[in-house]
């Protein structure tokens, strides 16, 4: 951790130095100069730990976790999410699917482990998130390949692309609102265009990532409930099918690109 807060310091101290600009330069150099000292490896390490440790009533690891390509098959089965499950009858994204394993193989309380799914700025991080991190860095390097052969499947996409432009709340937002061009920012944000295939691997390959400013790791299905936060939206709960349905528009819109998570943010 000692590490960890290091790096954010330096980064704060480089920042302030530095001539902002209105474009991702200077994040870019800052990206550069990490190199490979990302400080997501050590909530990789952390969610590692966190698989094959014994938990809950049942004393057992999420080994027999079943991430659709078998039995604690785990390289490769994040560029596969959302998906459907025969055993569930539903399609799933990775953070529901951890919970429907850490319920049924650890014996663990529902409630529990949806009372706070992301952590908070001044908290550790989560189980969630650390699990999270560490699979999305098993599939570093693989193909983005979401699943689309099961009717329940197509239809999520589809109702994902129905929501993403779907206008409402306070400000008449729509996701599309931010993120159906390219080239467009908020204060110095740079917003992809996650209607294209190459705006979307690049924000989807990229989750979940560290973010600076917040000293944490943060996931995909944290960043949906952030933007609709933003648009004055209700509360996007994890594993809802309305979270379930837009990452499913953005993975499918993301396929064939390249995993790079864990990333690093602002």
């Amino acid at each position: 951790m000692k590490r960890h807060h290091l790096c954010v310091a330096q980064f704060a101290v480089w920042l302030c130095s530095a001539q902002l600009v209105a474009d991702e330069g200077v994040f870019d150099q800052y990206r550069d100069l990490m190199g490979d000292e990302n400080p997501a490896v050590f909530i990789v390490d952390e969610g590692e730990e966190l698989w094959f440790m014994p938990g809950g009533p049942e004393s057992t690891t999420l080994e027999a976790c079943d991430l659709g390509l078998g039995p604690g098959i785990t390289a490769g089965a994040y560029v596969r999410f959302p998906r459907y499950f025969a055993d569930t009858d539903a399609v799933m994204d990775l953070e529901s699917r951890l919970v429907y394993c850490m319920t049924t193989i650890q014996g663990r309380d529902l409630k529990t482990l949806t009372a706070k799914p992301y952590s908070q700025r001044g908290d550790f991080g989560t189980e969630i998130e650390a699990l999270v991190t560490w699979l999305a860095a098993e599939s570093e390097g693989a193909t983005i390949a979401p699943e689309q052969t099961h009717a329940a499947e197509r239809a999520m996409f589809n109702l994902g692309e129905e929501i993403f432009f779907y206008r409402a709340g306070p400000h008449d937002f729509s996701c599309a609102t931010c993120h159906e061009q390219s080239g467009m920012r908020i204060r110095l944000q740079a917003l992809p265009d996650l209607t294209s295939q190459s705006g979307a691997s690049e924000a989807w390959g990229s989750w979940p990532a560290y973010r600076i400013s917040q000293g944490l790791v943060r996931t995909m299905g944290w960043r949906l409930r952030d933007c609709f936060r933003q648009q004055r939206w209700p509360e996007l709960q994890m594993g809802s099918e309305v979270s379930v349905a837009l990452q499913t528009y953005m993975a499918v819109n993301a396929a064939g690109g390249t995993m790079a998570a864990p990333g690093l943010k602002r």
